[in-house]
Protein backbone atom coordinates (compact mmCIF):
# COMPACT_ATOMS: atom_id res chain seq x y z
CA UNK A 1 0.00 0.00 0.00
CA UNK A 2 1.50 3.33 -0.65
CA UNK A 3 1.14 6.30 0.63
CA UNK A 4 -2.10 8.94 -0.77
CA UNK A 5 -3.43 12.23 0.47
CA UNK A 6 -6.35 10.81 2.11
CA UNK A 7 -3.57 8.59 4.28
CA UNK A 8 -1.67 11.40 5.30
CA UNK A 9 -2.96 14.66 7.30
CA UNK A 10 -0.81 17.41 8.21
CA UNK A 11 -1.66 19.73 11.04
CA UNK A 12 -3.03 23.19 9.78
CA UNK A 13 0.23 24.77 11.36
CA UNK A 14 2.77 23.13 9.69
CA UNK A 15 0.65 23.73 6.54
CA UNK A 16 0.59 27.77 7.52
CA UNK A 17 3.72 27.76 8.99
CA UNK A 18 6.40 25.42 7.09
CA UNK A 19 9.29 28.19 7.71
CA UNK A 20 8.66 27.94 11.40
CA UNK A 21 9.18 24.07 10.73
CA UNK A 22 12.36 24.71 8.64
CA UNK A 23 13.93 26.69 11.02
CA UNK A 24 13.10 24.29 14.38
CA UNK A 25 14.86 21.44 11.62
CA UNK A 26 18.18 23.89 11.35
CA UNK A 27 18.56 25.50 14.85
CA UNK A 28 20.89 22.73 16.68
CA UNK A 29 22.94 22.58 13.38
CA UNK A 30 23.15 26.07 13.48
CA UNK A 31 24.02 26.03 17.03
CA UNK A 32 26.52 23.55 16.69
CA UNK A 33 28.50 25.53 14.09
CA UNK A 34 28.56 28.58 16.51
CA UNK A 35 29.57 25.55 19.06
CA UNK A 36 32.63 24.55 16.93
CA UNK A 37 33.48 28.27 15.62
CA UNK A 38 32.89 29.77 19.00
CA UNK A 39 34.45 26.71 21.28
CA UNK A 40 37.33 28.34 22.90
CA UNK A 41 35.77 31.89 23.76
CA UNK A 42 33.05 29.72 25.16
CA UNK A 43 35.00 27.54 27.05
CA UNK A 44 37.03 30.99 28.51
CA UNK A 45 33.51 32.59 29.51
CA UNK A 46 31.45 29.56 30.92
CA UNK A 47 34.75 27.69 32.45
CA UNK A 48 32.18 24.78 33.33
CA UNK A 49 32.80 23.67 29.57
CA UNK A 50 35.43 22.59 29.94
CA UNK A 51 34.79 19.59 31.52
CA UNK A 52 33.32 18.21 27.91
CA UNK A 53 36.10 18.87 25.54
CA UNK A 54 37.41 20.67 23.37
CA UNK A 55 35.31 22.51 20.71
CA UNK A 56 34.00 20.28 18.68
CA UNK A 57 32.77 18.49 21.91
CA UNK A 58 31.01 21.85 23.39
CA UNK A 59 29.79 21.71 19.86
CA UNK A 60 28.35 18.44 20.66
CA UNK A 61 27.04 19.01 23.85
CA UNK A 62 24.85 22.20 22.70
CA UNK A 63 24.09 20.07 19.43
CA UNK A 64 22.53 17.82 21.76
CA UNK A 65 20.42 20.85 24.18
CA UNK A 66 19.56 22.35 21.29
CA UNK A 67 18.14 19.05 19.41
CA UNK A 68 16.03 18.03 22.38
CA UNK A 69 14.47 21.91 22.49
CA UNK A 70 13.79 21.83 18.57
CA UNK A 71 11.88 18.52 19.23
CA UNK A 72 9.73 19.98 22.46
CA UNK A 73 8.88 22.86 20.53
CA UNK A 74 7.79 21.15 17.73
CA UNK A 75 5.22 19.20 19.90
CA UNK A 76 4.05 21.88 21.53
CA UNK A 77 3.43 23.79 18.22
CA UNK A 78 2.70 21.24 15.83
CA UNK A 79 0.95 18.59 18.51
CA UNK A 80 3.12 15.57 17.28
CA UNK A 81 7.41 15.13 16.19
CA UNK A 82 7.87 15.22 13.01
CA UNK A 83 9.56 11.67 12.20
CA UNK A 84 12.93 12.23 10.90
CA UNK A 85 14.07 15.10 13.10
CA UNK A 86 12.84 12.49 15.94
CA UNK A 87 14.83 9.51 14.63
CA UNK A 88 17.93 11.95 14.16
CA UNK A 89 17.66 13.45 17.27
CA UNK A 90 17.81 9.82 18.56
CA UNK A 91 21.10 8.95 16.97
CA UNK A 92 22.20 12.63 18.00
CA UNK A 93 22.00 11.80 21.78
CA UNK A 94 23.55 8.16 21.58
CA UNK A 95 26.46 9.22 19.68
CA UNK A 96 26.67 12.79 21.63
CA UNK A 97 26.89 11.13 24.52
CA UNK A 98 29.48 8.65 23.53
CA UNK A 99 31.42 10.77 21.87
CA UNK A 100 31.51 13.17 25.19
CA UNK A 101 31.87 10.37 27.55
CA UNK A 102 34.75 8.27 26.07
CA UNK A 103 36.32 11.54 24.46
CA UNK A 104 36.17 10.48 21.19
CA UNK A 105 35.20 12.59 17.66
CA UNK A 106 34.52 9.37 15.61
CA UNK A 107 30.95 9.17 17.25
CA UNK A 108 29.66 12.14 16.49
CA UNK A 109 31.30 12.40 12.97
CA UNK A 110 29.79 9.48 11.97
CA UNK A 111 26.08 10.58 12.99
CA UNK A 112 25.13 11.74 9.48
CA UNK A 113 26.46 8.69 8.00
CA UNK A 114 24.31 6.20 10.48
CA UNK A 115 21.09 8.62 9.68
CA UNK A 116 21.46 9.07 6.16
CA UNK A 117 22.21 5.03 5.73
CA UNK A 118 19.10 4.63 7.94
CA UNK A 119 16.86 6.84 6.12
CA UNK A 120 17.87 5.66 2.76
CA UNK A 121 17.69 2.37 3.53
CA UNK A 122 14.11 2.24 4.68
CA UNK A 123 12.77 4.51 2.16
CA UNK A 124 14.20 2.02 -0.53
CA UNK A 125 13.45 -1.13 1.55
CA UNK A 126 10.01 0.13 1.64
CA UNK A 127 9.76 0.25 -1.66
CA UNK A 128 10.37 -3.30 -1.74
CA UNK A 129 7.15 -3.42 0.16
CA UNK A 130 5.27 -1.66 -2.20
CA UNK A 131 4.83 1.17 0.54
CA UNK A 132 6.19 4.83 -0.18
CA UNK A 133 7.38 5.89 3.23
CA UNK A 134 8.20 9.23 2.07
CA UNK A 135 4.47 10.27 2.31
CA UNK A 136 4.66 10.10 5.79
CA UNK A 137 7.27 13.17 6.39
CA UNK A 138 6.78 15.31 3.12
CA UNK A 139 2.60 15.11 3.94
CA UNK A 140 2.71 18.93 5.49
CA UNK A 141 4.36 19.88 1.95
CA UNK A 142 2.94 17.85 -1.03
CA UNK A 143 -0.02 15.59 -2.24
CA UNK A 144 0.88 13.57 -4.94
CA UNK A 145 -0.19 10.62 -6.89
CA UNK A 146 0.87 7.16 -5.80
CA UNK A 147 3.09 6.68 -8.78
CA UNK A 148 4.81 9.98 -7.82
CA UNK A 149 5.40 9.02 -3.95
CA UNK A 150 7.09 5.91 -5.60
CA UNK A 151 9.31 8.38 -7.44
CA UNK A 152 10.00 10.47 -5.01
CA UNK A 153 10.73 7.80 -2.47
CA UNK A 154 13.01 6.26 -5.08
CA UNK A 155 14.67 9.38 -5.63
CA UNK A 156 15.13 10.21 -1.86
CA UNK A 157 16.40 6.63 -0.72
CA UNK A 158 19.36 7.47 -2.86
CA UNK A 159 20.04 10.62 -2.46
CA UNK A 160 20.12 9.83 1.44
CA UNK A 161 22.72 6.98 0.79
CA UNK A 162 24.61 9.64 -1.23
CA UNK A 163 24.87 12.21 1.89
CA UNK A 164 26.12 9.42 3.80
CA UNK A 165 29.05 8.41 1.29
CA UNK A 166 29.79 11.75 1.13
CA UNK A 167 29.95 12.99 5.31
CA UNK A 168 32.44 9.52 5.21
CA UNK A 169 34.27 11.33 2.67
CA UNK A 170 34.67 14.77 4.26
CA UNK A 171 34.92 13.81 7.86
CA UNK A 172 37.93 10.99 7.26
CA UNK A 173 39.64 12.97 4.82
CA UNK A 174 39.42 16.89 5.98
CA UNK A 175 40.14 18.82 9.55
CA UNK A 176 37.25 19.52 11.96
CA UNK A 177 36.60 23.14 11.20
CA UNK A 178 35.91 21.82 7.84
CA UNK A 179 32.87 19.03 8.31
CA UNK A 180 31.46 20.75 10.39
CA UNK A 181 31.56 23.47 8.03
CA UNK A 182 30.27 21.17 5.16
CA UNK A 183 27.61 19.72 7.73
CA UNK A 184 25.76 23.24 7.80
CA UNK A 185 26.92 24.81 4.52
CA UNK A 186 27.61 22.72 2.18
CA UNK A 187 25.06 19.01 2.99
CA UNK A 188 21.82 22.23 3.23
CA UNK A 189 22.61 23.69 0.18
CA UNK A 190 23.34 20.16 -1.65
CA UNK A 191 20.17 19.35 -0.47
CA UNK A 192 17.94 22.41 -1.19
CA UNK A 193 19.34 22.26 -4.83
CA UNK A 194 18.29 18.41 -4.84
CA UNK A 195 14.65 19.48 -3.64
CA UNK A 196 13.87 21.75 -6.10
CA UNK A 197 15.58 19.43 -8.89
CA UNK A 198 12.24 17.67 -7.53
CA UNK A 199 9.51 19.97 -8.52
CA UNK A 200 8.84 19.07 -12.17
CA UNK A 201 8.16 15.82 -10.76
CA UNK A 202 6.38 16.89 -7.99
CA UNK A 203 3.97 19.38 -10.07
CA UNK A 204 3.38 16.58 -12.33
CA UNK A 205 2.34 14.08 -10.19
CA UNK A 206 0.19 16.42 -7.95
CA UNK A 207 -3.35 15.94 -6.76
CA UNK A 208 -4.25 19.00 -7.11
CA UNK A 209 -2.36 19.74 -10.56
CA UNK A 210 -4.72 16.76 -11.37
CA UNK A 211 -8.03 18.19 -9.72
CA UNK A 212 -7.59 21.89 -11.70
CA UNK A 213 -6.84 19.85 -14.73
CA UNK A 214 -10.33 17.89 -14.47
CA UNK A 215 -12.18 20.79 -14.00
CA UNK A 216 -10.53 22.43 -17.35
Amino acid sequence: MTAHSSDIEASPTEKHHPMLKMALELGPLLVFFFGNLRGEWLAKTFPALTAVGGPLFIATALFMVATIASLIASKLIFKHLPIMPFVSGIVVMVFGTLSIWLQDETFIKMKPTIVNSLFGVVLLGGLLFGKSLLGYVFNAAFQLDAEGWRKLTLRWGIFFLFLAVINEVVWRNFSNDAWVSFKVWGTMPITILFTLAQMPLIMKHSLEDETSGNKE
